[in-house]
Parts: C-alpha cells; structure tokens; sequence
C-alpha cells in the first residue's frame, strides 16, 4: 500500500519503520526539514517537508494516489484536520487515521467517523489504560495481548527458580502440573526458541503461552503462576492515562490511589474520580509513599512523563515492597538496560500506538489479499503472533490432522477458536474453514494462514 505517514516523531518513527518493513510505500511529512532527512537516510523512505495540513503538501506526497494518511502529531485537533483534509484529497479510497489523546474526542469517536469519514481515532492513552488493566488482571504476567475478540490470551510468564516448571522438558509438564500448558516461544537471555517436546524449561526462561480468556485464571492457578488477586493500586502521575485506567480498575473493584504534583489537576481529576483517593503532592517523595501506604499496595504504576523519574520510583518501590511494577517508558534505546533492572513490566506508550495501528493496516489489508485479523510483534519484532482465519483458499489444508501437513519450521500453530470454543490443537486435530487459528513465529510478513506451509 501507499502510505502517508504526517508528524515523524517517536510514533511516526516507529510505524515508518515497521510498516517499511512490511513493504509498504511509505511517504513521511513533517514541518522540520532535518526530520524530512532523517527519515530519506536512515529509513529510505520518501519526505516532504512541509505542514500537513495544507492540501498542496498532501498532494506533493501523493495523496491522490494514497490507500492511507495516518496522522500522529502531538497536537490532536490538527491531526483531525489533517485527516479531514487527507479524505477530501485523496477520494474514497483512501482511508484516514489520526491519533488523538483528549477524551472528548474518543467520546465524539462515533459521530468523527461517519460525519468526516475519518476511519479510525487511535487514542494513544486509551490503548495503553487497556494494556495496563491487563497487566493488573493477571498479576504474573509480564506482558498480555489478546486475540479473537478478547476471547484468547497471549502471556508472558517468568519461570523463576524454585518453580515447579524449571528443569522440566514440555513433554513432561502435564505429569507434574497436571495440565496441559501449551507454550508458543522462550526467550532466554538474548535468544529465542521456538520449542518442542525435548525443550527444557530453566531457571529465568520467559514463557509466552496462550490460553482462553474464560479459562485464564484457572490455568495460572492450575500451574503456580497465580498472586494474589490486586486489590489497589498506587499511581504516580495524573494524566488521561491514569483517568482511563481508574475507570477500568474501578469496573473491577480495584481501589486506586493517585499521586499527582499539580494542584489543579489534582482537583479535577477528583471531581472526574469520585471512587479514587487522590493526593497532591511529589510522587518521588519517599516519606510521602510511605505515608500512603506503598508498603500495602498490590500493584504500583509508574506513569509521569520523565523516564528516569518512572525507572527510579519503580526500581525504588521494587526494594520495599511485593506490589507488581509497570513503568512507563517513552526512550526505546533504554530497553537493554533496563531488562537487566528486573523491574516488572516496562511499557513504551509510543509502541502501543504504534502496533494498534499497524494491526488495522494489516485489517485493511484482509481487503487487498491479507487474510491477517490480528497482529502483534515480540521482542522487537523478532516474533510475529498472528490471528488468521481458515477460508475456503486454504481448504487444500482442512481435514486433514495437523501431524501431516507441511508446517513450516519455526511455526506454531498455539490456539484455535471454533464456533466460539478455544482449545489447544493436538497433532490429530485439524483445521476446518471458519477457524481462528493463533500462529507463533520467527517468520515475518505473513499474510495468509498458506503462508506457514511449505
């Protein structure tokens, strides 16, 4: 596809880069000409410098030939405009996405759509709430991403020492556990494995195993990964992040706590949280957490707009304290250093807006010859996990057990969802059309569940 991709900060960055790589026809704006040349350098990929809201800039980066404007500027009512013009200019054909923060606009999402014809409102702070909801529902997992409608979990789990999997091999796990874990990938120190009966698991493997939502619970416990339920939570910094997030933990009976410097901020946001305890005060301050209680907390999310501030309060709380650490980080380049901190789940906002893009680039390629629903991208897009469903192309390859068909190696197929009930696939079952079928692999770029055959 030819995309326009307007605002080449830390997002447009990110989607120039995985959607290049995907081998699309990318064409980056931005006003500041040495970001127009650091994208023709280091991406290859085509700049004009310009704003993009004018019409005779979109038109230079050919919007009238483009299949999709995605707009990710830092300011939300101009990306709106921006893809309001975009339609206009490119026609019908052309789709319009623009990232937004403010929750007047998600709210306002419905009438944007039909009204303006804008295709899809990526708000970024929303999308990391969810994320951060899921971290805080399972309590072990370092990282959760869902598939299927939310019907399907995806998650990454520590196997620490003393764990009643380390130095098992997979064959054997169902005669210790008595459950039949199925795990899609290990990451181990810097490598990946794509596992097998004679794998073993040790002491630091990060497993990424895939279980149905309605079943999730009972497998963590069924398998000694279940802590204690979260029953509050501690925030320092109230952005709109926060707001979404206490709303959601407020859904699930989770107490919440917020720490925020600024006064004014503080008094609307208890004014818009009536079931939250909201402080005023500095979130660094080690004797205020203290009288707050930091030592009682479940979970503690680290979400103020200066990384180093984030790491230290997470690294701070992890010495203290058992409660589950999410920190958030805005600088990808921090990432190896980091994971040598061990400080719970790191989530980098720019990346959750990035890849809830890219998963409805690869939808509105179902359209163009994709048969891609649904795509995520691990450790650094060293792993694809994908959703594909079975359709009558594929019938070449339904009915017959999966032992005998021609799979690829380093795939798995992990999950599948038929009329509505998942299970974990056997050698002997099959794939039958209608399927919703979860792939693992180190393969990238798939787009049709054909493409994991030989």
């Amino acid at each position: 596809m030819h995309i326009i991709i307007v605002g080449y900060g830390n997002v447009g960055k990110t989607l120039t880069s995985e959607l290049t790589g995907e081998g699309h026809n990318i064409t980056v704006i931005d006003k500041k000409q040495e970001l127009v040349e650091e994208a023709g350098n280091v991406q290859d990929v085509l700049g004009v410098c310009g704003n993009g809201v004018s019409a005779s800039v979109l038109y230079e980066a050919g919007v009238d030939s483009a299949d999709l404007v995605i707009s990710v500027t830092g300011n939300d009512e101009l990306n709106l405009l921006i893809s309001v013009i975009a339609k206009r200019a490119g026609g019908s054909s052309c789709s319009t996405i623009a990232r937004v923060a403010q929750s007047v606009f998600q709210q306002e999402a419905g009438l944007l759509r039909k009204e303006i014809g804008i295709s899809l409102l990526v708000n970024s702070e929303l999308e990391a709430a969810h994320e951060l909801a899921r971290l805080i529902k399972y309590p072990a997992a370092l990282e959760v991403t869902s598939f299927a409608k939310s019907r399907i979990e995806m998650m990454k789990l520590p196997i620490n020492e003393g764990h009643k999997l380390a130095h098992t091999a997979l064959k054997d796990i169902k005669s210790v556990i008595g459950y039949d874990l199925f795990i899609g990938m290990i990451e181990r120190d810097d490598e990946i494995i794509v596992p097998n009966g004679a794998t073993v698991l040790k002491p630091g493997d990060m497993i990424w195993v895939v279980t149905s939502a309605k079943d999730a619970m009972q497998f963590l416990k069924k398998t000694d990964f279940l802590s204690t339920k979260v029953k509050n939570v501690m925030m320092v910094g109230g952005g709109e992040t926060s707001v979404y997030l206490t709303k959601l933990l407020s859904a699930m009976d989770i107490q919440v706590k917020i720490i925020e410097n600024d006064r004014a901020r503080c008094e609307h946001l208890a004014s818009e949280l009536p079931n939250a305890v909201i402080i005023n005060g500095d979130g660094t301050d080690v004797n205020l957490l203290g009288e707050e209680d930091i030592y009682g907390m479940d979970a503690f999310v680290a979400w103020t707009n200066i990384d180093e501030e984030n790491v230290m309060l997470s690294s701070y709380v992890k010495s203290i304290s058992k409660a589950k650490l999410m920190t958030k980080v805005h600088r990808v380049n921090y990432d190896e250093i980091l994971k040598s901190m061990n400080i719970g789940s790191i989530l980098y906002p720019k990346k959750i807006t990035s890849d809830y893009i890219l998963r409805y680039v690869r939808a509105l390629e179902n359209g163009m010859g994709s048969n891609v629903e649904t795509l995520y991208r691990l450790r650094d897009g060293r792993v694809e996990a994908l959703e594909f469903i079975v359709s009558e192309d594929a019938k070449d390859y339904t009915g017959r057990p999966l032992m005998e068909l021609p799979i690829m190696r380093n795939v798995l197929i992990c999950s599948i969802m038929r009329k509505g009930t998942v299970f974990t696939p056997s050698g002997v079952d099959t794939l039958e059309c209608g399927d919703s079928v979860i792939v693992m692999t180190t393969y990238r770029g798939m787009n049709d569940l054909r493409d994991i055959f030989r």
